[in-house]
């Protein structure tokens, strides 16, 4: 069984930074719920709550959702409208796809004054004779039934005839009431026949097909069935996954440190060796996006990252990886990736030019500071003073 827990509304709750108590909005679709709890004490600003897809069996614990103004409780196992006098904001209730048969539960509905649409659709209450006339003169609040407009006109010619209809829907959901009880009795026999059946199999994923190829009712407890088994087959693939060997990652480089060319994304590629650069024009998917694109230049080698898939290609001279430009045809999408070379004669030769300069300069300076030492020095003028001058030791 699963529960509505704290951290799985904090999950749903991404986009109010987490926070529970202020939520207006939360989904928990398909996540194979079986009741409604919590959420009438965590939740109390609710303005929309989507429920759809899961096992709940019961409308409950939602009498302090004051603010909640849309409930949809599609696609579950309810049989019966309940609990829902409180929610005196309540503007549309979508119940689509259940299994109401008692379709005089939606009396509990007159008191939700703000309630403008209701959606009954494929519940086995909407095959009796004067279901929509009925739920109209019921509840004239309605502008909406089945996502069929409800107009005044039948609202006035409903309203006079609805204790006849009152009395024929009376008389449908009893014998609906007879029907599903046989049919209960039934699910039992036939839950046993095939449990039977499938005792005598031993493979598992012989047993789960034998089941999903069995007839059934439509019904809730099939529901749930259905949902035990899809756990289970679900359970096995995450267990197949997990015993799967992890990826081998490729080796970038040999054991010298030298790279290795790599397509693993298998795209055409040419690289142009230009004087003063490198220029590899790499034909990416066209329809790609770009952040599914990551390129890293390094001295000797240039590297592209698609859709998680390694190119890589080593270069025979080195490259200046500040100075590289990476652009995108917007048309083919080809990639074009440009590296200069980094060119060492050309740095070694202003390098040494460099350094001829400054032997000149210092040449120089030595012998600008050699003709200004030149001459005598006056050596009575160091010392003004013949008393402070120190003993000879």
């Amino acid at each position: 069984m699963v529960r509505i827990t704290e951290e799985l509304v904090r999950k749903k709750s991404e986009h109010n930074e987490l926070l529970i108590s202020t939520l207006e909005e939360l989904s928990l679709h398909q996540e194979d719920i079986e009741r409604i709890e919590h959420l009438h004490n965590w939740c109390r600003d609710l303005k929309i709550l989507l429920l759809q897809s899961n096992l709940i069996s019961k409308i409950e614990n939602l009498y302090k959702l004051k603010r909640l103004e849309y409930l949809n409780l599609a696609l579950n196992n309810i049989e019966r409208i309940e609990n829902l006098q409180q929610l005196e904001s309540l503007n549309k209730l979508d119940l689509t796809l259940n299994f109401i048969g008692e379709l005089t539960s939606i009396e509990s509905l007159k008191d939700n004054y703000n309630l403008r649409i209701l959606i009954l659709t494929g519940n086995p209450c909407c095959d009796y004779a004067h279901y929509r006339e009925y739920v109209i003169a019921t509840l004239p609040q309605l502008d909406s039934l089945d996502c069929q407009e409800v107009t005044l006109t039948h609202k006035l010619q409903t309203k006079p005839h609805l204790r006849e209809y009152r009395a024929a829907v009376v008389q449908k959901q009893a014998l609906y009431a007879i029907q599903r009880d046989e049919q209960k009795i039934r699910f039992q026999q036939q839950k046993q026949e095939l449990e039977a059946k499938m005792s005598t199999i031993e493979d598992e994923c012989e047993r789960i097909k034998v089941f999903w190829d069995s007839k059934s009712e439509n019904c809730p407890e099939i529901r749930n069935e259905m949902a035990k088994y899809q756990k289970m087959c679900r359970q096995k693939v995450d267990d197949s996954e997990e015993k799967k060997p992890p990826k081998k990652e490729p080796n970038l480089f040999a054991p010298c440190g030298r790279p290795y060319n790599i397509n693993k994304p298998q795209l055409p590629f040419a690289l142009k060796d230009e004087v003063h650069a490198y220029i590899l024009e790499l034909e990416v998917y066209k329809y790609l996006d770009t952040s599914h694109i990551k390129v890293d230049v390094e001295v000797n080698y240039i590297r592209a990252v698609v859709k998680g898939k390694i190119f890589q290609i080593a270069l025979n001279d080195e490259v200046r990886p500040s100075d590289a430009i990476v652009q995108r045809s917007q048309i083919t999408g080809q990639l074009v990736i440009t590296a200069p070379k980094l060119n060492e004669n050309e740095i070694l030769l202003s390098i040494k030019s460099e350094g001829n300069d400054m032997k000149n300069t210092s040449i120089m300076g030595s012998k600008q500071s050699h003709t200004i030492l030149t001459g005598t020095v006056d050596i009575k003028s160091i010392c003004n003073n013949e008393d402070d001058l120190p003993d000879l030791i």
